[in-house]
């Protein structure tokens, strides 16, 4: 496999730091960014990824990348959240639901060129979270910070190095629903230590499974951290041994080789051709224009000879 440019090119997570502070909220004491979905109900699922941020350096690019591959729509909306220009922040959406956002790193006038796509996990009490994070070795980059519509975000690594954002809704979390084709599917976290950072986790949002789908590979020690009855996320061992660990978020395909196949032409650059994994189904890893890495998924997990081996 090819080390992904786009993780060793992280010098420091202090660099990545300042193009944070714009989504914690710190950048301005006006900033109101919106709710992550239009449906809130009041309703939180601890332990659930609700949200991915890309911060990106080529955003008309990235835009297009994303646009052609899996046909979603952006809405710019920074001025009318305290967030600078029109165009530093845009909503991103999938069939008129929303998924995520957009940071344009240009708008914030610093000095760095890093693109990442940046999860944000449901937590019951952020500051409570947040101390579990400082107390086991953690980082907290930033502290919680309400962000009004949106509820009360703080930025953290975690005791292996992993960068997430940590999130209290306001409102009330997305609602569990089936991913379609081109909606984000899975987040999983590859890091030095699976069976450390899983039970860490459980801490951090008191998940109630830990599950290895030893189905397709009983070798495989790959954790699946469940809450409210269903699966959230997965912690692996990381495959690339001298990158940090990291957040990986997966998008549903129905044939990897397909959007591949269009990757380059758009700008952007295949790490990992489709294969088969251990875990089930066939997978991708590719990169945006930016550098920002993704994940590409069939759904449902089915086997074939070449898990098996």
């Amino acid at each position: 496999m090819v080390i992904p440019a786009w993780r060793c090119e992280l010098k420091s997570y202090v660099t990545l730091l300042s193009l944070l502070l714009l989504i914690a909220g710190c950048a301005t004491t006006s900033v109101n960014l919106p709710a992550v979905t239009d449906t809130a109900d009041g309703e939180f699922q601890p332990g659930k990824i609700i949200w991915h941020d890309l911060l990106t350096n080529t955003p008309a690019e990235s835009r297009r990348f994303y646009e052609e591959l899996f046909g979603w729509t952006f809405q710019s909306v920074g001025n009318l959240f305290g967030l600078g220009t029109n165009d530093t922040y845009a909503l991103i959406r999938h069939n008129g639901k929303l998924i995520g956002g957009m940071v344009d790193a240009n708008q914030l006038n610093r000095n760095s060129e890093i693109s990442q796509w940046v999860v944000a996990m449901s937590v019951a009490d952020v500051d409570a979270a947040t101390e579990v994070f400082r107390a086991s070795n953690g980082t907290v980059l930033t502290p919680p910070t309400d962000l009004s519509e949106r509820g009360r975000l703080a930025v953290v690594t975690d005791p292996q190095g992993a960068l997430l954002a940590l999130l209290q809704t306001k409102n009330g979390d997305p609602a569990d629903r089936e991913p379609e084709i081109g909606d984000f599917l899975w987040d999983e976290l590859w890091t030095t230590d699976a069976d450390a950072a899983s039970a860490f986790y459980r801490e951090v949002a008191d998940y109630s499974g830990d599950v290895a789908p030893r189905q397709f590979n009983p070798q495989l020690n790959y954790h699946v951290l469940e809450s409210g009855g269903r699966p959230r996320a997965g912690v692996m061992a990381n495959p690339f041994g001298d990158v940090p660990p990291v957040w990986v978020s997966y998008i549903r395909v129905e044939d990897p080789s397909a959007i591949t196949a269009r990757v380059e032409s758009l700008g952007g650059a295949i790490y990992v051709e489709d294969h088969a994994r251990a875990a089930g189904g066939r997978a991708a890893f590719i990169a945006d224009p930016s550098g920002a890495g993704i994940a590409l998924q069939t759904w449902p997990l089915t086997t074939s000879e070449e898990t098996a081996q």
